[in-house]
């Protein structure tokens, strides 16, 4: 069995990954690398110091063992891949160096922050048969395709227009979302999301019509935005998305005949059973979504990656399918947030 390691004792890890990862079963988990004075750059001893207990309680709840150094976990004959939880301006970097020792890499969105640079890594990849996953998770989640279902069965009619919205309210300000030179704003976080989601919805002939991005008195990055996205048989996803916003993360099903509407499209948890609403004229109706775990199936489908190289080339697709999507809303837009 493959062994993988965890670069940093972020929250995410401790929280969603690593209780995923037992589930998954296909990966021994090594243990999480805390970073040297030298990798974090700016950090003081009182963080330093942070990032041990927190990779102690790693050690203590899951096993595995503390690295010194991303470079150490990076390059030690122990570990087979590396999952990357880092803000999304340090991916590039670390990914490329995990590359270069041969290890797989699960990374979580984006993979970078440039097209550029997702592309160059996307190359080196496939030049060594190795796998990069982007932990875009919901996309593994059973209830959208019982919405496809819905949708198929001709019960509300013919799609008329997809609308996505994904927005949560301020975080605290040192956030790394609101942080420049760490990959932060809403287009790279939340909504890369509603665009991951739309291109799956309207299929690989989507592309963006209109798109707009905002910023706000303050913060150095971009804080919301909409887009437009159509594909060759002219269906339509309007998205929304921001870090200023009243907590939605929403799909709507415009229909001829009926209207579908869910809450949690993005973001089920394990084990929650989502619900979705269907109205026809001036009837309601709620019927329940399938629970499901998107992190485990992610996991698992990483792992498939690894194993298949048919499954792995079309990795390399949807990724870079993402990616210049992303850096057509970004010329669109007339935003930098490299």
């Amino acid at each position: 069995m493959k062994k993988i390691g965890i670069i940093c004792p972020s929250e995410i890890a401790f929280r969603r990954f690593l209780p995923a990862l037992k589930e998954a079963g296909c990966f021994e988990y090594a243990g999480v690398a805390i970073a040297s004075k030298e990798e974090f750059v700016g950090a003081t001893d009182e963080i330093l110091t942070k990032e041990r207990a927190k990779a102690q309680s790693f050690v203590d709840n899951y096993g595995g063992k503390i690295y010194e150094g991303y470079s150490t976990l990076i390059h030690s004959d122990e570990v087979d891949a590396i999952y990357l939880p880092l803000p999304p301006g340090l991916h590039y970097k670390w990914a490329k160096e995990a590359l270069a020792a041969g290890k797989h890499i699960l990374v979580e969105k984006p993979c970078t922050t440039a097209l550029a640079d997702t592309d160059e890594l996307m190359k080196e990849t496939e030049r060594k048969g190795l796998a990069v996953h982007e932990n875009y998770m919901f996309a593994f989640h059973d209830q959208l395709e019982a919405v496809n279902d819905i949708v198929r069965s001709g019960e509300i009619g013919d799609v008329r227009l997809y609308r996505i919205s994904f927005g949560f309210p301020m975080r605290a300000q040192n956030d790394f979302r609101y942080n420049k030179a760490l990959g932060g704003g809403a287009l790279l976080d939340c909504g890369g999301y509603t665009m991951k989601y739309a291109s799956i919805l309207l299929g690989p002939t989507a592309q963006l019509k209109y798109a707009q991005s905002n910023n706000i008195e303050g913060f150095s990055v971009d804080m919301y935005g909409s887009a437009a996205l159509v594909n060759d048989e002219g269906v339509t996803a309007q998205i929304a998305f921001g870090m200023d916003h009243n907590y939605k993360c929403e799909l709507e099903v415009w229909c001829s005949k009926g209207t579908l509407y869910t809450n949690r499209i993005l973001t089920a948890p394990a084990g929650l059973v989502p619900e979705v609403i269907i109205r026809k004229g001036n009837e309601e109706e709620k019927r329940n979504l399938p629970a499901d775990d998107a992190f485990k199936k992610s996991i698992l489908h990483f792992c498939k990656c690894i194993e298949d190289t048919n499954t792995r080339k079309e990795n390399y697709k949807t990724l870079l399918r993402q990616a210049k999507l992303v850096e057509q809303f970004k010329q669109l837009a007339n935003i930098d947030v490299k």
